[in-house]
């Protein structure tokens, strides 16, 4: 048991690392292609690879299709498209230091949510987890004291989104297979995000040649629709069943640290000291929620019953 913890946390601290580090790639080819075209397509083609896996390998999954299956994939897929669509919004009216502070709150929303939706109550590791974690994400991007706005209220939304996008998946994760499940959402946030940028964005540069072949763009798309789209949703919903949605949560708030990183060593921005220290108290937040307790052991045990 505790073997297939450790495997699923670090399954998903590499999830955290790949959306961390692809975020300066998305931001180069965003120069070229609209947010909500550049998801269209990311996920577009994520759910193609997806779908190609699934009738080449795993066409044995299409029996059990059921309309219970279908809406559970969709439901997490509208959360996951609230989560990117407003955080793009919210964006374009403030700054980016707040935006990731702001998305970074669903440390704190998942338990929340978990304790009203799903009646589990987190363990006060994981109290202190959010705690630290939360400290670590404000010290890490709060590097302005701009007053709230209404971009703030958009991305607050997001930080909404994928904590509930967090919750929901823990939800069912367990009661379907994987990568039929990973299909549905991914083919939802495809088919949100193209229509967004139908009556929103000139989607017309979503098929343009001279925008799609820029080499950032195709090189963004490749990666991202592999990496960061297909494999970690999968990998999410595959894992999330081994442990709880608010490890998860402290866990995915590793993506700031490792987009600070990577934007350190490929971009050459420079981290203040109190990033720095953000950055410490975010993983410590993270190591924190790892030390195992009796009820943390018992959902544990439960969630892995469930899935046999």
């Amino acid at each position: 048991m505790k073997k297939n913890v450790f495997f699923a946390d670090a399954s998903l601290l590499l999830v955290a690392f790949i959306w961390g580090a692809t975020f300066v790639i998305v931001q180069n080819a965003l120069a070229f292609l609209e947010p909500h075209s550049f998801n269209g397509l990311r996920f577009f083609i994520a759910a193609i690879l997806l779908t190609a896996w699934l009738l080449i390998f795993e066409r044995e999954q299409l029996k059990i299709v059921s309309r219970k299956l279908v809406v559970s994939g969709i439901i997490i897929g509208v959360w996951l498209f609230i989560g990117y669509a407003f955080q793009t919004m919210g964006l374009l009216h403030t700054s980016s230091s707040k935006a990731g502070f702001i998305t970074g709150l669903s440390v704190v929303l998942v338990p929340l949510f978990s304790f009203l939706l799903l009646k589990n109550k987190p363990g006060m590791n994981a109290v202190i987890g959010v705690s630290i974690a939360t400290a670590g994400l404000y010290l890490l991007t709060m590097t302005d004291r701009v007053e709230f706005n209404i971009g703030d209220g958009l991305v607050f939304i997001c930080a909404i989104g994928f904590a509930m996008h967090i919750i929901f998946t823990g939800k069912y994760s367990s009661n379907f297979p994987s990568l039929l499940l990973t299909v549905i959402q991914i083919s939802t946030v495809a088919c949100l995000s193209i229509v967004s940028a139908f009556f929103t964005e000139d989607w017309r540069q979503a098929i343009n040649p001279e925008v799609i072949l820029q080499g950032s763009v195709v090189s963004a798309l490749i990666i991202t629709s592999i990496f960061a789209t297909a494999l970690a949703f999968f990998a999410q919903t595959r894992f999330q069943k081994f442990t709880t949605p608010t490890r998860v949560a402290i866990i995915f708030a590793m993506e700031p640290v490792f987009a600070a990183g990577t934007a350190f060593l490929w971009a050459n921005e420079r981290l203040s000291y109190s990033a720095i220290i953000g950055c410490l108290l975010i993983f410590a937040g993270m190591i924190f929620a790892e030390v195992p307790m009796k009820k943390t052991q018992h959902f544990i045990k439960k969630k892995q019953k469930e899935a046999l």
